[in-house]
Parts: structure tokens; C-alpha cells; sequence
């Protein structure tokens, strides 16, 4: 950086070729005086300035050209600049100063910072030397340097139309010639700045069509691939259509010939009598609990019906062709189904054919003698279990329901509903402070209202979850609002031990499928316990950053654990190294109230955002989110099987997801008589438990008056 140019600001039209203008010289010479020349010989006290080796400022100010050229001295450095700049500020506002005013005393400062100064003071802010107003002069000479200076900078900062603008304001002599040169110029790169905005416009809209056209031809193959899906799909699914009908022929026409036989040796009816004797015995037996003269009896009525309605029986088997694949009642029901979740289905189909083609193509790339057949592959057979599980139920019917005390008593909350290992007791918590196990056939067998619990046991606080052991049928854990777990058995009513490390409420607690005597916690202190139930203390601790709300074992190794957490994230942690989570799982927006595992790579989590998510752990993958129920502030449950995800709900329904479907299969409400229907619009009632009865369509679901029903999913 150099100082300020000695020659006079150029020529707007010195930018113009030689030919095209023509520079003008000006030859006036500018004497400068320095401020020592006018001033007592005191230099200004600026802060950060230099002694009084330095030179005035205005001895750093430019001189003409002659001077220049005559001049011993070097030309001004860059520290000569930064000095020059802090000498035209004011010491007082530390700006350049403004209206020049000279006190007696030598030191210059804007008119209206050292007036405001004497009214309090009546020295000089420089020296402190006795000043009034009448020792304040004008300094014109400093106003004419600091407004030539100022022109300088903008100069310097200008572009050239600036400087073009303002010298024509300046009044500058310019010829008609070189007006029309300016003008022709001036057209030329208009004319060329309008080529190239054009050529970046074309190039812009031609990129956007590249772009355009390359999705859509990724759509349009997309398409096509999905259109040879179902042709193929098409084919195969008609030919086994085919195979179906060929076989209900054949068996149709075994029946007429057995039919016939059996007219030509003896009356139909008999045989049928015999048969149909047989029918009932068996599906009797499978029941069970059937006398052998309630048998007889049935079989008798059989008998006498079936020889009553021969003919008819005859007359409807020589009908089967025209009848066997009617649409019925009930098929027409799940087509209604599939339309009103087509969208999901047809999602799920694309997404199973395209998963299995792209296998497909993976293996034959690596072995070469793979032999495509034709017929039904794994996608197709895959959708249609989903298609089949999804449409064969359509509602939640109720089969049994039992009552835990007062209707209304705030104390009948069940947080916790658990099967054990064989699916033939199950045991509810909450916070009535006990653990109530009861005998599930005896709740489907005996009549409402006369359920009592095979065993009970009573604990110190509420609790907050249960988990049976699934290797020894007589151990249950739990956890409560004190932070103690204890493992129970329920044969002695006896806990086996106590563990009382954590220092808030625990929520959750889980015993591994795979190492029975292992067990892990998580709590409101922020920390995930591993127990060993032949320990007495923690075998292993996780701190973590915010509230644990749920853990869970991976059904398939005790060395995997879900945690869901207040900070809307899941962590999944391998225990041989806790330094770190595996992956942590995110996409609730609140907090993470339950994990579930349907299967080693699949896990279902509940939020307070009224979503459950599905997860996969070993490709660290979200699959799907289920919307439909209510959660926003309350634990309200969550179940799952291999097809079918269960929670509760804050309107006091249950809710069911196919695993493959965001929006629910069915939903039962829970409902009481005996309630009033104020209290009833009030919603303050909500499903509090949830609990499937392993694999089947049968589960068990428990709401905040303490009613709990059995549940089974039917058509």
C-alpha cells in the first residue's frame, strides 16, 4: 500500500483508448502549509499515537508534483498512512473530525465535541490548559485538507461510472466527438452484456432440463421395471389360480364318485351319518371338557339332521363347481379392506419386488449358473403373507374382561401387564403397590366379576414395570417409583433380591432371553444398571445425558440392549464396549416411553409424539412410522408380535398395526357402564398396558380404572 497519489484525480476519459480521448494536464500548483505553520508548536495528545519523532499530519499530507519531484525526502509508507489517518481524528469522538475548530492551545476538534466539552470543563482534553469559547477559532485550512482527502478516498473506492457520474456533476468539459465515442462504446457493451446474460439464462434453462428430463427417464424405467413386477406377477399368480381350480375339479369330482358308490350300496344318508359322527367326535375332543353322554347325545342330533336333509346335502355338493369360488361375505369385506389401504399395500409390494430383483440381480452376478425360474418368487410370496394377515382381521372383540378394585380410585392404574414363559399366567402391576399373577384360562373360563389372583405380593412403592424370566417360570422382576428393582418368586411371594443403586424412579426392566440371570434397568437418574441376580450390586452402569424411560434385551444375544430416552433419541449399545452407542436411532420428536423387539433386527419404539417407529438394528435403518393413536403425555403401552404392533391410547382405545402398514388394522374402545357420561367426554381415562399372548391374535390390554381385557382379533 502506497500513499495518496500527488497527481490530480484522472480523467474519466483516460479510460478510453489514446484515440478515443484525450487527457488534459493540470498545472496549477497547491502550496500546503503545515499545522506547525499556524499553530503554537504543541502536538495533539491522540490515543495510540506516536512521540514527537513522527511528523505533523500535515507534513504527511501529498505535495503537487513539482514538489514531488524536488523532494529529499521518501515517499510516504504504509505506516506514514495508518499514522496520517489517526492524526485527523478527533480526540474526543475519535471520528474524522467535523467543522474544524483551533483552540488557543494549538489542538484542533470538532465544533460540536469540544463545545459540549466547556460546558462541563474548561480546559483542552489534549494539554488541560486553561480554555474557554472565545479561544476557539475556525481552522479552515484543516476542513479544506480532511474534504480533499475524503475525495481522495472515494476516488480510490469508486468505480469508473462513479467517476464518470461525478465529474459530469463536477461540471467537466467533454467534446461532442468524445460524447459520441462514450456513447458508441457504451452500446458495444451493452450489446455484449446482453449476449452473455442471454448465454447464462439458456445455459440455466438448459441444466434444468437435463435435470428434468434425467428424473423422469429415472421415473419412466422405474415405471417399467415396477409394470414387468406385476406382468410377471400377473402370470405367475394365474397359473397357480389355474392349478387351484384344477385341483378343486378333481376333488369335486372324487365327492360325486364317492357319492355315487355309496348310493349304489347303501342310503347316503348313512354314510354321511358316519361321517359326520365322526366330525363332531373329533372337533369335541380337541376342545375337550365334553362327557361322553353329551357326546352320544350330539351325535345323535347329528344324525337325525343330516338323514333329515339328504337330499339337500346331495343336491349342495353337486353345486360345488359353480359355488366354491364365489365371492362371499367375507371376501368382499378384506377387498374393501385392501382399498382403503391401497396406497400402504401397493408401497409395500413395490418396495418387497424391488428388494427381492435387486438380490436377485446381486446373486447372479456372483454366480454365474443361477437359473432364473419362473413361478412365485420370495417378493410376491412375501406381500401376499402381508396381504393375508393384513386383511384377515378387521376388528378387537372382547372374550373376557376382569375389574382390580374401585372403578374410580386413582390407585387401579396397571403400568405394567406381562405373560410369563407358557403363556398360562399372567401378572399386572401399577401403583396399588402390588404384584397380582393370575391364571389365564380361569379368567376365559369362569364368569365376570369372580376373578381373584392365584398369588399376590405386595411391595414397599408403586411399580412401574414387570418382566418375566423366561427360562425359570417362577421369577418376575420388577421396578419402582423408588429405584428399586427386585427379582420375585412367585411360587414363595419371597423377593430373591433387592437392588437399590439407582437414585430416581425407575421406569423400566427387562431380563435377557438368552442369559436368564442377567437383567438390566434404566431410570429417571439418568443411568443404565446391568444386574446379575447372583450379584448383589450392578455388574455394569451406562451414564447417559438425560431420563431413561425404557430398556430392552435383543431377543437374540444378551449383548445387545435398546435404550429409549427422554431425549427423543434410542440408543443401542453393545455391552462389551459402552464407550459409545452403536448406532442412536433418531426421528421422535418427544420422548422415547417404549422399545420392543419383534424379531434380532427388528425394533418397535412408542413416543410421546402419538408415533410408534420401526427400526432396523443391523442395517441401522428406520422402516416405518404408525400414525392413528393419541400419546402425548401418559405411558400407554406397547406390544408386539411378529406381524402385529399394539399400543394404548390417551382416548382410551387400543390400537393395532401391521408391521408393514402406518395406518391401523383395527381399534377397540374401552368402555364402562357404570361410568357417568360427563366423565366419559371428559377423557381422562386411557389405556395404561398392553400385552400379546406370544404369537397369537390374543392379548391382554389394562386401561387407568384398573379394567383389563382379553382381547382377540377377528374378522
Amino acid at each position: 500500500m502506497v500513499g495518496p497519489s500527488p497527481f490530480p484525480p484522472p480523467s474519466p476519459f483516460s479510460l478510453l483508448s489514446p484515440t478515443q480521448a484525450k487527457p488534459k494536464c493540470n498545472t496549477k500548483k497547491t502550496v500546503i502549509k503545515t499545522m506547525e505553520e499556524v499553530s503554537t508548536g504543541t502536538e495533539p495528545r491522540v490515543p495510540a499515537a506516536k512521540p514527537d519523532s513522527k511528523p505533523s499530519s500535515f507534513e504527511e499530507v501529498p505535495l503537487p508534483l513539482e514538489a514531488a519531484a524536488t523532494a529529499s525526502a521518501p515517499a510516504a509508507t504504509v505506516a506514514d498512512v495508518a499514522e496520517m489517518d489517526k492524526d485527523l481524528l478527533c480526540p474526543i469522538c475519535m471520528q474524522i473530525i467535523k467543522d474544524a475548530f483551533l483552540t488557543a492551545c494549538g489542538h484542533s476538534f470538532c465544533y460540536m465535541c469540544i463545545i459540549t466539552h466547556l460546558r462541563n470543563k474548561s480546559d483542552c482534553p489534549c494539554c488541560s490548559q486553561f480554555l474557554t469559547n472565545n479561544q476557539l477559532f475556525p481552522n479552515f485550512l484543516l476542513d479544506k485538507l480532511l474534504k480533499k482527502t475524503s475525495a481522495r478516498q472515494i476516488s480510490k473506492t469508486a468505480s469508473p461510472v462513479e467517476q464518470f457520474c461525478q465529474a459530469l456533476q463536477q461540471g467537466y468539459e467533454i467534446t461532442i466527438k468524445e460524447l459520441d465515442n462514450l456513447l458508441s462504446l457504451l452500446a458495444e457493451k451493452k450489446r455484449k452484456m446482453e449476449q452473455e446474460e442471454a448465454e447464462r439464462n439458456m445455459q440455466i434453462l438448459l441444466d434444468f432440463l437435463h435435470c428434468l428430463r434425467k428424473q423422469k427417464v429415472d421415473e419412466l424405467n422405474e415405471v417399467q421395471a415396477d409394470l414387468q413386477f406385476i406382468k410377471e406377477d400377473l402370470n405367475s399368480v394365474e397359473r397357480h389360480r389355474i392349478d387351484l381350480y384344477r385341483a378343486r375339479d378333481r376333488y369335486s369330482m372324487k365327492l360325486r364318485m364317492l357319492g355315487d358308490d355309496s348310493s349304489t350300496r347303501k342310503p347316503w344318508s348313512s354314510s354321511v351319518d358316519r361321517n359326520s359322527s365322526g366330525i363332531v367326535s373329533s372337533s369335541l375332543n380337541v376342545r375337550g371338557g365334553m362327557s361322553a353322554g353329551n357326546l352320544q347325545n350330539k351325535k345323535i342330533d347329528v344324525k337325525a339332521q343330516v338323514s333329515g336333509h339328504g337330499p339337500q346335502r346331495k343336491d349342495a355338493l353337486s353345486g360345488a363347481d359353480s359355488q366354491g369360488f364365489n365371492q362371499s361375505g367375507l371376501t368382499v369385506a378384506r377387498k374393501k379392506r385392501v382399498h382403503a389401504q391401497f396406497n400402504d399395500l401397493q408401497e409395500c409390494y413395490l418396495q418387497k419386488r424391488r428388494q427381492f430383483a435387486n438380490q436377485l440381480h446381486i446373486k447372479q452376478e456372483s454366480d454365474k449358473n443361477v437359473i432364473h425360474r419362473e413361478g412365485y418368487n420370495a417378493g410376491l410370496a412375501d406381500f401376499q403373507s402381508v396381504l393375508s394377515t393384513f386383511t384377515q382381521y378387521s376388528r378387537l372383540r372382547v372374550i373376557a374382561e376382569l375389574r382390580l378394585g374401585d372403578l374410580f380410585h386413582s390407585a387401579n392404574i396397571v403400568s405394567s401387564i406381562e405373560f410369563d414363559r407358557d403363556d398360562e399366567l399372567f401378572a399386572t402391576a401399577g401403583v396399588s403397590r402390588r404384584i397380582k399373577v393370575f391364571d389365564f384360562s380361569m379368567v376365559l373360563n369362569e364368569p365376570e366379576d369372580v376373578h381373584c389372583p392365584v398369588v399376590e405380593m405386595s411391595t414397599r412403592s408403586k411399580l412401574s414395570c414387570l418382566s418375566w424370566n423366561k427360562y425359570s417360570k417362577n421369577h418376575i422382576a420388577s421396578s419402582d417409583y423408588e429405584g428399586i428393582v427386585t427379582v420375585w418368586d412367585v411360587t414363595t411371594c419371597q423377593s430373591l433380591m433387592e437392588y437399590e443403586e439407582h437414585e430416581k424412579r425407575a421406569w423400566s426392566v427387562d431380563f435377557s432371553r438368552t442369559e436368564p440371570s442377567m437383567l438390566v434397568s434404566g431410570s429417571d437418574d439418568c443411568k443404565v444398571k446391568v444386574w446379575c441376580t447372583k450379584q448383589e450390586a450392578s455388574v455394569l452402569n451406562i451414564d447417559m445425558k438425560a431420563n431413561i424411560c425404557c430398556v430392552k434385551y435383543n431377543p437374540g444375544s444378551s449383548n445387545y440392549i435398546a435404550v429409549g430416552s427422554a431425549d427423543h433419541h434410542i440408543h443401542y449399545y453393545d455391552l462389551r464396549n459402552i464407550s459409545s452407542p452403536l448406532h442412536v436411532f433418531s426421528g421422535h420428536k418427544k420422548a422415547v416411553s417404549y422399545v420392543k423387539f419383534l424379531s434380532e433386527n427388528e425394533l418397535a419404539s412408542a413416543s410421546t409424539d402419538s408415533t410408534l417407529r420401526l427400526w432396523d438394528v443391523k442395517e441401522n435403518l428406520p422402516l416405518h412410522t404408525f400414525k392413528g393413536h393419541t400419546n402425548e403425555k401418559n405411558f400407554v403401552g406397547l406390544t408386539v408380535n411378529r406381524e402385529y404392533i399394539a399400543c394404548g391410547s390417551e382416548t382410551n382405545d387400543v390400537y393395532v398395526y401391521h408391521k408393514e402398514i402406518s395406518k391401523p388394522v383395527t381399534w377397540h374402545r374401552f368402555g364402562s357402564q357404570d361410568m357417568d357420561d360427563a366423565d366419559e367426554e371428559a377423557g381422562s381415562h386411557f389405556i395404561s398396558a398392553v400385552c400379546w399372548k406370544s404369537d397369537s391374535p390374543t392379548m391382554l390390554a389394562a386401561n387407568s380404572q384398573g379394567t383389563i381385557k382379553v382381547l382377540v382379533l377377528a374378522a
